[in-house]
């Protein structure tokens, strides 16, 4: 910005709406580039969650076989005292009764959960009342 003089006016000889356009313009760039920096690590970080969720994936299907093999083994074992159509249904029959107690010990725990942004509504609710008695 040059004066009428045909420089650029040293920082004393700014005006006031001067010095507030520039510090306005340089919070508005700081703003942003806090922006870019925040979208960027969130980025890296979701990035390596997508990876550590493809591991627990692995994981979680790894169990479900191992599982798997646990049952066949718990229904040879006891094919070995009893017919084995037999053992086949008594560990049905126990899997699916720690399958009902996990649903409904399960559904007690969702029933009871509160909703995750109630705290978070409540606080911008009291920043509006805030805000519309300051004016």
């Amino acid at each position: 910005m040059t004066s009428r003089f045909g420089k650029t006016p040293a920082p004393d000889d700014r005006s006031a709406p001067q010095l507030v356009a520039r510090a306005l313009a340089d919070a508005n760039s700081l703003v942003k580039d806090e922006i870019a920096l925040a979208k960027k690590e969130i980025q890296q970080s979701i990035d390596s969650a997508k990876i550590g969720a493809g591991m627990f994936g692995v994981a979680g299907v790894m169990a479900v076989y191992g599982g798997v093999a646990l049952v066949v083994a718990g229904i040879a074992g006891l094919a070995v005292v009893i017919d084995t159509w037999l053992a086949a249904l008594i560990i049905a029959v126990a899997l699916f009764a720690i399958a009902g107690v996990a649903a409904v010990l399960g559904k007690k725990k969702v029933d009871d959960a509160t909703p995750p942004l109630e705290r978070s509504q409540e606080n911008v609710k009291r920043d509006i009342d805030t805000v519309k008695e300051a004016h």
